[in-house]
């Protein structure tokens, strides 16, 4: 019989676990929190030091009775929760709830190996009271403002209705994004791009000023540019410099939370949630043939990018072999401005490569932990070494430039390039082998117009990058922020781009309006520090969450007084209601709009909105393909006759057969580019 009972969250992580520790040591799951605030009340005794009434979730009664008993026939009893601020609260919790009357022991690993586990059971802690105070206090916090805000907003508002205290701040960022851009005037401006040649190499080059301009010289109008193109005279352009330098490109650190989010929406199409999800899958552990169940990748919730000597050891020696000693780079660990407890996001091993990992992990699995592991072996390599030439060439006064570059070396991107959030042309221009006064010919002189864009609306990688940023929330809490202010149908997906729906430009004036603290950036990015202050030990949680509600309360009483009841009008539809004759009208539910009679409660009836292609059913030749949206709110493409016509597809028909086998052609998105492909064969085509 075992001796010692092991709680860990997890029943991935309860296997893992238990096969490296043997016999004596009974892994078992709590399935997370087992005590929280109830749902059905505010659950926080304001008047008694803001202390919370925690009970045993719903449905987790005879989970905790198991779990109670197990206790009882053991000598020791672990308890080994993440080790993070969220896992220091389920320990304390599960200490609580399974008796005050007997000693625990905190162990925590930042990742689940065999060696990892071992040592941290050898050397096991005290629980950290600091930590569980903080996050203690984020959660009383969270529910001071969302179980006092919420309740306002379903009586002079809508009910159904929350307004979280990040949340608020989240939803602010992206109508504020909006109203940039209704509000933003485009502004004219030129360019002349130059098109060169010398000897039998091209290049091109842009105009860059006039001799007599001390600086760049600005094209706003077709006469300013007219002006510079009168100025010159023949096709002979003289070298006035040549300027060569070698340039260092350094890798990108290893991953945090936030830059694994951001780079897999980037480069992998992921939600965050997706992204995190997958992540728990990898550190938990998966079986590999020969090794057993291990964890592949470090604790993910984590805001620094320290890396352990052991695992930079590993790395430069998988390094130097692979590619050789002069791809090793000398790089120091960044500074951590957060939280840095843990390392950052690495494989556990570098020698545990994706493509042998790659048999034993899902397709997503695979691409995200290629992702971590590209990203934490490029981070330890030598930076890139760029040759750059810039060139003024000068005809009559008028100089253009050019600047080409070429690789040298390419050190670390031999494995792995970050990715951007705005689409980049590559930088082709090859410059050939010019020197000081000698005359390079022009072939053609191009003019063109542009006008300034607005800001682009936030993807979720920029959002989460603007969050972070600003210093609102922790990178744990994004995801289910993110997912929070869709679900609410307070945004809407449009291009993989966040709208602010008319619903959530309500919401958010609202409490703009009377709770203006709780959409304050920097108030919000102050309140952080303050609950990293309690994890340090340098404040009482008490006294932060008094100073806090000492004046957020008055607020909530004026807004229940002044704040006026909004109507939010039903919009026609267009139709009459086929039931009784009543106009219908779209109203807003929680799944988003639908239509429905606007003689309720005499008549029910209510109908999708549905979205017609006009394209007809290439199954049925009967029906209509219409747009519909899946339980997680991807768009899909099905027959209006279903269910006697079970027609579903994830591209969009376009209503042309192939030329080739004559399936059905759709349309295919692919970030900016659409291509037209045959549903069946490899046929292919542009889009219009």
């Amino acid at each position: 019989m075992a001796d010692n009972l092991v709680i860990v969250e997890s029943p991935a992580k309860a296997k893992t676990i238990g096969k490296y520790l043997g016999r004596r040591y009974k892994v078992v799951a709590s399935m997370g929190h087992l005590r929280d605030l109830p749902r059905s009340q505010i659950g926080i005794d304001v008047e008694n030091n803001y202390q919370p009434k925690y009970i045993t979730i719903r449905g987790k009664g005879p989970l905790l009775q198991d779990l109670k008993k197990e206790a009882k026939k053991a000598k020791k009893i672990f308890l080994a929760s993440d080790p993070d601020r969220e896992g220091e609260a389920i320990a304390w919790h599960l200490a609580h709830a399974l008796g005050d009357d007997k000693e625990y022991y905190r162990v925590v690993f930042n990742e689940i190996t065999k060696d990892a586990v071992k040592n941290s059971f050898k050397e096991p802690r005290e629980m950290d009271q600091q930590l569980v105070d903080a996050q203690q206090a984020r959660r009383i916090l969270d529910r001071l403002v969302g179980y006092n805000i919420s309740p306002v907003l379903w009586k002079k508002v809508k009910k159904g209705l929350s307004a979280g205290r990040v949340q608020s701040v989240a939803l602010k960022l992206i109508i504020d994004r909006e109203n940039e851009i209704r509000n933003f005037k485009p502004e004219e401006y030129w360019s002349i791009e130059g098109h060169f040649k010398y000897k039998r190499s091209k290049f091109t080059g842009k105009f860059h000023k006039l001799e007599k301009d001390n600086k760049k010289t600005e094209l706003p109008n077709k006469e300013s540019v007219d002006k510079v193109l009168s100025q010159l005279n023949g096709d002979d352009f003289n070298v006035d410099t040549v300027e060569k330098k070698e340039k260092l490109r350094y890798p990108a650190y290893p991953f945090t939370t936030s830059t694994l989010q951001q780079e897999s929406a980037r480069k992998l199409n992921f939600r965050a949630r997706k992204t995190m999800m997958l992540a728990q899958q990898l550190y938990e552990g998966i079986d590999i043939k020969g090794e057993g169940t291990v964890g592949l990748i470090t604790y993910m919730r984590t805001d620094s990018t320290r890396v352990s000597n052991e695992a930079k050891s590993e790395a430069y020696s998988y390094i130097e072999d692979k590619f050789g000693k002069e791809f090793l780079g000398k790089r120091k660990d960044k500074k951590s401005e957060g939280q840095d407890a843990h390392e950052a996001v690495r494989p556990t091993s570098t020698l545990r490569t994706p493509q042998d990992m790659k048999p034993y992990l899902s397709r997503d699995q695979y691409r995200l932990y290629k992702l971590v592991w590209d990203r934490f072996v490029a981070s330890l390599m030598a930076p890139a070494v760029l040759d750059t030439v810039r060139v003024d060439l000068n005809n009559n006064g008028v100089i253009f430039r050019s600047n080409g570059s070429t690789i040298k070396f390419k050190g670390f991107l031999q494995v792995y390039e970050e990715g951007t959030d705005e689409k980049q042309e590559k930088n082709e221009n090859i410059i050939p082998e010019i020197a000081k006064d000698d005359t390079v010919k022009s072939e053609k002189i191009e003019p063109n117009q542009h006008f300034t864009q607005p800001p682009p609306r936030y993807t979720e990688a920029r959002l989460v990058k603007t969050l972070e940023e600003s210093g609102i929330g922790r990178p744990s809490t994004y995801a289910p922020t993110i997912e929070t202010i869709q679900k609410r149908n307070y945004v809407k997906l449009d291009q993989r781009r966040f709208v602010p729906t008319e619903l959530g430009e309500i919401v958010s004036e609202q409490v703009s309006d009377y709770f203006p603290d709780i959409i304050d950036v920097d108030f919000t990015k102050d309140m952080e520090k303050q609950l990293d202050e309690i994890a340090e030990g340098n404040k009482d949680w008490v006294k932060v969450i008094d100073e806090f509600y000492t004046g957020f309360r008055p607020q909530v009483e004026k807004a229940e007084e002044e704040m006026e009841e909004i109507e939010i009008k039903d919009e026609p539809a267009g139709i009459d209601c086929e039931k009784c004759g009543s106009p219908m009208v779209y109203k807003m539910g929680r799944y988003g709009k639908f239509m429905a009679c606007s003689n309720f409660p005499n008549c029910r009836n209510t109908k999708p909105i549905v979205k017609k292609l006009g394209v007809t059913c290439p199954k049925c030749e009967k029906g209509e393909v219409i747009e519909r949206k899946s339980k997680k709110g991807r768009i899909f493409y099905g027959c209006d006759q279903y269910p006697d016509c079970d027609f579903v597809s994830w591209d969009k028909p376009i209503g042309r057969n192939c030329p080739k086998c004559d399936h059905y052609l759709v349309e295919k998105r692919k970030g900016k580019t659409v291509k037209v492909k045959c549903s069946n064969c490899d046929y292919e085509e542009d889009a219009n």
